[in-house]
């Protein structure tokens, strides 16, 4: 299968979705508390709020690396559990905050593995997975750098390969937690605008956790507040992005700028 736009069969209207999921660490009070997300194919949802507020623990649901006390996670339409981790990785991929390999992979060893879950039963890749882990790094610009190791790649060349493992998995579900959280501007339009991509040209579910409101509200289709483990307004950036709103979501006097382009400019106080 290719990873060109238009190629992939047509995926649901709702690809993964959270449906009144409650959470609890052991020991813990409740993390998430009766949260409902959606993320709808070729949308770019971005999940935003205070820290401590569930994001995180949200996505680890929403792979199934935890599970609810109560609730469901769907995918399309199925429970998240009715699935074996090979389904989940053909479905479901994931980029990290922070990318790091414990050993001196190279770029193109880190985005073969990619297809750890469309490998044969030796786990050998095949000429097609070649092929396709060599489009995916085409696509995020790290073609030239297969040969380097993430310990030579800038923080945001190396956000830019996760992205390419990601994406050589040919999910239709891509989960970002925090992947501009270390890199400059320029890398953070560009990780913006990749993401945007694979929701609008690949017609993939992309989710994504983040902290900077104002990129959010620029780039993504939908916007969630979440805070204490509960959402506190789910919408269109112009629906979400509003002073009584922020304000109490992030506890600080907000004032909101025209920008004279569109979302206008969020400032705390």
């Amino acid at each position: 299968m290719s990873l060109t736009p238009g190629t992939n069969p047509p995926a649901p209207a709702h690809a993964v979705e959270a449906r009144g999921v409650v959470f609890a660490y052991p020991k813990g009070q409740p993390v998430l508390r009766g949260v409902s997300v959606v993320g709808r194919a070729g949308r770019l949802l971005c999940l935003l709020g205070p820290n401590g507020g569930g994001k995180t623990t949200l996505l680890r649901c929403l792979l199934n690396w935890l599970q609810p006390e109560k609730g469901q996670v769907l995918l399309d339409g199925r429970d998240v559990r009715d699935f074996s981790p090979r389904q989940l990785a053909r479905l479901v991929a994931y980029v990290p905050q922070a990318p790091q390999s414990a050993f001196s992979f190279t770029v193109g060893e880190i985005v073969l593995m990619g297809r750890f879950s469309h490998a044969g039963i030796m786990g050998l890749a095949a000429a097609e997975d070649r092929s396709v882990a060599r489009e995916a790094m085409k696509m995020t610009g790290v073609l030239d750098l297969a040969d380097r190791t993430l310990e030579e790649l800038s923080g945001g060349q190396a956000q830019c390969a996760m992205i390419a493992r990601a994406l050589a998995q040919q999910p239709s579900v891509i989960l970002l937690d925090e992947p501009t959280s270390h890199l400059d501007i320029r890398n953070q339009l560009s990780i913006h605008r990749m993401m945007q991509r694979l929701a609008h040209d690949w017609g993939m579910a992309v989710v994504c956790v983040s902290h900077d409101v104002n990129l959010a509200a620029r780039f993504a289709d939908e916007l969630i507040l979440m805070r204490d483990g509960a959402v506190l307004a789910a919408g269109t950036p112009a629906q979400v992005v509003r002073r009584d709103v922020l304000e109490k979501t992030y506890g600080v006097e907000i004032e909101l700028v025209n920008s004279g382009d569109g979302a206008p400019i969020v400032v705390g106080h």
